[in-house]
């Protein structure tokens, strides 16, 4: 029974988010019933994906990830995937109608990280960026419009900033597994083994224009189905970078930050009280 097997499907991208990251699952659980579970499907779909360029080096990473793309576009044509995972996206990327070209520029960006070690140029950063965060930030965002063209296309730029935020904030704090484990380096023109005060400056200004882009004029105005989950995400990243921003550029590669299961909770109480007043 097809019905059966999706909902086994939509059940396995949840249990991949809850293991994976304790804050999206948590700022997911906050969407509405009725949109959470695409979120949850697109989560799994991209989590599998990096996983492949960033932690399976004993195996073949680019055969693997040739098979997992090969096993989308299969599963996508004929209408099902015995892959749980790309199954459960397939049904999300086709009610909510989520372009390829999103799919394809995420996946380039992941393909990209199985060979190329070094952004020099800000296109090529940008390029990056926009495959493998900004273009999440738009296949949810396709989810929290519901078919509503218009309402995508305001706040698009929004969800790509908010989406670049998220990857920055990313790339600051896993900066010592980047460069030492995976040999990496993102942010272009700066030498990240010897991050100064003034690069790190650099980063963390570009950080907060796209946060205080994307809530002004993205966040504030989600529907009601999706505003509180992306609010309480946002609040998650703030919290970070600003820990990450008290951090010395001395020590950042030394320190692993991140935030206790109980301030998420507390971010998450002071949250709600804001949402229930009427402050978002």
């Amino acid at each position: 029974m097809k019905q059966l097997f999706d909902q086994v499907s939509y059940n396995c991208s949840k249990l991949v988010t809850k293991k994976y990251s304790t804050s999206f699952s948590l700022a997911t659980r906050m969407l509405a019933p009725e949109i959470r579970a695409a979120v949850y499907n697109i989560y799994g779909f991209v989590r599998f994906a990096d996983e492949i360029v960033d932690t399976f080096h004993e195996y073949d990473k680019e055969a693997l990830m040739y098979q997992f793309e090969k096993n989308y576009y299969l599963g996508k044509h004929q209408g099902i995937s015995l892959n749980p995972i790309l199954n459960s996206f397939i049904q999300t990327v086709n009610k909510y109608h989520i372009e390829d070209e999103l799919i394809q520029a995420f996946l380039k960006s992941m393909k990209a990280d199985l060979f190329k070690t070094e952004y020099t140029t800000q296109e090529e950063y940008n390029e990056y960026i926009y495959g493998s965060a900004d273009v999440v930030g738009l296949m949810c965002l396709r989810v929290f419009v519901k078919g509503d063209n218009k309402k995508y296309e305001e706040l698009k730029k929004a969800a790509m900033r908010l989406g670049s935020a998220f990857q920055k904030v990313n790339f600051l704090r896993d900066l010592k597994d980047d460069i030492e484990l995976l040999n990496r380096s993102y942010f272009p023109n700066i030498d990240l083994k010897q991050l100064d005060k003034d690069s790190k400056e650099q980063i963390i200004k570009e950080i907060e224009d796209d946060f205080e882009y994307a809530y002004k004029n993205g966040v504030l105005k989600l529907p009601v189905e999706a505003k509180f989950g992306v609010y309480i995400a946002y609040r998650y990243y703030r919290r970070l970078l600003k820990k990450l921003k008290s951090v010395p550029s001395s020590q950042i590669m030394d320190t692993r930050i991140r935030i206790s299961n109980s301030l998420k909770i507390s971010l998450l109480m002071r949250g709600y009280a804001r949402y229930k007043l009427n402050l978002l």
